[in-house]
């Protein structure tokens, strides 16, 4: 008796994630919609709609009116079933205090509110910095008081989910054993934490020029650093400490440094690339207003490019020589300015280093990407939580 009485929570569960899984990936669907996607009866359809909009996971939104009949209802998620927020640490180097920057959006992934303000981890622990932008991102929503279900974090670093630590980061206090379990804890939440370039590379793949893509490589030029995000097929390679992609650390051989070479960051990272623009006359407060003023000057910047697409070629070769991706999308700040000026030299350059032909584009994403990213992976990862636990309710 209590094994039937098991077995059949256990189908009523999955029928109602099964449900509320149409709902979120299609929109707006009725209950004829609903039986021929899961291709239950209509009995059984009735009962997990009531059981989801009694949950708050699913509404009403309109009616049918052009088939035959009574009106049918149109149901859809309801937007305030979960609420996502995204936070971005931002790496401004030493020009500037670190900026995070934030967004919380509902289970539609309508976002409804963003904010941006210096955090000086210095002189602030970064998990009461995260909690407070929170907070206000929370206030400026609307939102009712209460615990926000998931977090995002997009880092300027790699995080090894093993250990729990950011490496590679230079923002004072985010590699701190122990931190983001201490954000986890001050937020009474879940948190997820990706590096912000592959968070770019979620962005172009639900927002940009790379959705159809079987797979592709997006290299970050940004006005600090340097990045490397690989999709295959919808799935990023972090590897096994998070550290996949950390392009600007390649190594290249240099006879005549003082260690006998020099890493990929001092050639085509962003203080390399302002030195190389103010070499040929352009100047610029950063590598990217530099390389705006490069473009706005194209007779007198045929060397500039030239020398900056062998630059970024150089670490673009030995991506192409070990994954050969379909699209290799040029993303940051630099790419923004270069446009299809740099795009072009950097063709021109990779051309000589490789035999085959390579799809070179840059970003069409003007925003924040590694927020929005960050916001798309929050927004998964919220939308998977919701049905898991209408699954283990069962148990």
């Amino acid at each position: 008796m209590s094994r039937s009485a098991g077995s059949a929570k256990l189908l009523r569960a999955l029928n109602e994630a099964a449900a509320l899984g149409h709902l979120l990936e299609t929109g707006n669907l009725t209950r004829a919609d609903l039986r021929a996607l899961t291709a239950l009866s209509t009995p059984t359809i009735s009962e997990v709609l009531r059981r989801l909009t009694e949950a708050g996971l699913v509404t009403v939104v309109g009616h049918d009116r052009g088939r035959p009949g009574p009106s049918a209802e149109i149901y859809a998620a309801h937007p305030d079933g979960g609420h996502v927020f995204a936070v971005s640490v931002r790496d401004t180097g030493t020009r500037a205090v670190p900026t995070l920057a934030g967004a919380v959006g509902d289970l539609t992934g309508a976002v409804r509110a963003r904010a941006e303000e210096p955090a000086d981890f210095v002189r602030t622990d970064p998990a009461v910095a995260v909690a407070a932008l929170v907070d206000r991102l929370h206030a400026e929503a609307g939102l009712r008081a209460g615990r926000p279900r998931h977090v995002q974090l997009a880092v300027p670093g790699a995080y090894d989910p093993r250990t729990g630590v950011v490496h590679h980061v230079e923002v004072p206090g985010w590699n701190r054993p122990g931190l983001v379990a201490g954000i986890a804890d001050r937020l009474g939440t879940t948190v997820g934490v990706d590096n912000d370039v592959n968070l770019a590379a979620v962005a172009e793949r639900t927002r940009g020029i790379a959705a159809d893509a079987d797979g592709f490589a997006l290299v970050w030029l940004g006005d600090e650093g340097l990045g490397l995000a690989i999709d295959m097929g919808g799935a990023l390679l972090r590897g096994a400490r998070g550290g996949a992609g950390e392009i600007g650390y390649l190594p290249l051989y240099a006879p005549g440094s003082p260690q006998g070479k020099v890493e990929l960051q001092d050639l085509a990272g962003g203080p390399a690339v302002l030195a190389l623009a103010r070499e040929h006359g352009f100047e610029g407060r950063t590598a990217a207003a530099a390389v705006a003023a490069a473009v706005a000057a194209p007779a007198d910047a045929a060397e500039f490019w030239a020398t900056l697409g062998d630059r970024v070629s150089v670490g673009l070769a030995s991506v192409v020589a070990v994954l050969d991706p379909a699209l290799i999308v040029l993303a940051g700040e630099v790419a923004h300015a270069g446009g299809d000026r740099l795009r072009d030299a950097v063709a021109a350059a990779l051309a000589r280093w490789s035999p085959q032909d390579h799809r070179l584009a840059v970003t069409a994403i003007d925003d924040d990407a590694a927020l929005l990213g960050a916001f798309d992976a929050g927004l998964a990862a919220l939308r998977g939580q919701l049905i898991a636990t209408i699954r283990d309710s069962a148990d």
